[in-house]
């Protein structure tokens, strides 16, 4: 996982724990990647578009990830702009990333396919409220396509994670790798 090493900077505070995931998930011979909050990027001279590690950049590194394991990133962002965004960073990875411009309940309720990672960062953590409450209805639905040796990545840790935490925790999930922003969760 050599290509990670690019992604190691200062700036990419959720770098650990997306590097902890891939390493686990390349154990697991993780393939079907799924992300809800499809990485923003930010604008620069009014139209070029750059990484915004602030964010993580989850969707740039996630597609990678799939291409080198023939494997796929179904990404979801009810933004088409976050989308058009994620594309041009991903566009050498385009024949293993799928980009689904939807509400997220509606994404994860039609997905057909057993999830291997399931990564759930839509919304802002700035309504707490409301962005803890989108994640809990995420995972209620995600969770029935995942299998024994499925990952759940949780992110804004503290504020989106405050209700799905104890969720998956009570539908027997165990917390395996934990930091000041994210926290990844296995069955038990």
């Amino acid at each position: 996982m050599k290509f990670l090493n690019k992604f190691d900077l200062k700036k990419n505070i959720r770098f650990d724990s997306f590097k902890e995931t891939l390493r686990i998930c390349s154990k697991r011979n993780a393939k079907i990647f799924v992300e809800t909050g499809t990485s923003r990027g930010k604008t620069k001279f009014f139209f070029i578009k750059r990484y915004n590690w602030k964010d993580g950049m989850s969707t740039p590194i996630f597609a990678e990830y799939a291409f080198n394991v023939n494997g796929e990133l179904h990404t979801c962002d009810i933004s088409l702009q976050n989308i058009n965004n994620a594309k041009k960073f991903t566009k050498n990875f385009s024949k293993n990333v799928f980009f689904h411009n939807k509400d997220s309940l509606i994404f994860l309720k039609n997905f057909y396919k057993p999830i291997d990672l399931l990564y759930l960062d839509s919304l802002d953590g700035h309504d707490v409220t409301a962005s803890s409450n989108h994640q809990l209805n995420e995972i209620k639905i995600g969770i029935n396509k995942l299998h024994d040796r499925s990952l759940v990545l949780l992110d804004d840790k503290g504020t989106k994670t405050k209700l799905s935490v104890n969720f998956l925790q009570d539908s027997n999930y165990k917390i395996i790798y934990e930091t000041n922003y994210q926290i990844l969760f296995s069955k038990k």
